[in-house]
């Protein structure tokens, strides 16, 4: 089952879930003890007075829908024209790791260095899967 690189890809959904549950774990109570109404929010801004820490999850959240997304049609298209080999898989693996660990980061301490760190190893894995793949396209 962890030889197919769709596990990696079903891992990090998963992991966006869970997020999305402590995001709403902790934005519901922030915004009723703000007495914030979202029936009468007109803009995102309006959310700028929960505190920090709600914000950093929710921002986190968010990111998980950015990059990732290359990151689900590398793995994606890695195991429909067969790339998805071991070493693959092991970039795809690190990936999300870095994805946990990096989400873990932002939305605790925040410290930018060390997200700013990881986001870059993660980045980088991305790169290995997509040359990879090219270098099999051109092959």
């Amino acid at each position: 089952m962890y030889e197919s690189m769709m596990v990696p890809l079903l891992v990090l959904v998963c992991w966006t879930l869970v997020m999305w549950v402590w995001m709403y774990a902790t934005r519901i109570p922030a915004m009723q003890k703000a007495k914030i109404n979202p029936a009468r929010m007109k803009e995102k801004s309006e959310m700028d007075v929960l505190p920090r820490s709600v914000r950093q999850i929710a921002d986190n959240y968010n990111h998980l829908h950015e990059q990732p997304v290359i990151f689900y049609a590398l793995v994606t298209y890695s195991h429909l024209v067969g790339v998805g080999d071991a070493i693959n898989i092991g970039f795809a693996w690190t990936y999300v790791i870095l994805r946990i660990v990096h989400s873990l980061v932002q939305s605790t301490t925040n410290f930018i260095p060390l997200r700013f760190g990881l986001f870059t190893l993660a980045t980088l894995c991305l790169f290995v899967i997509a040359i990879r793949n090219v270098i099999a396209l051109l092959a």
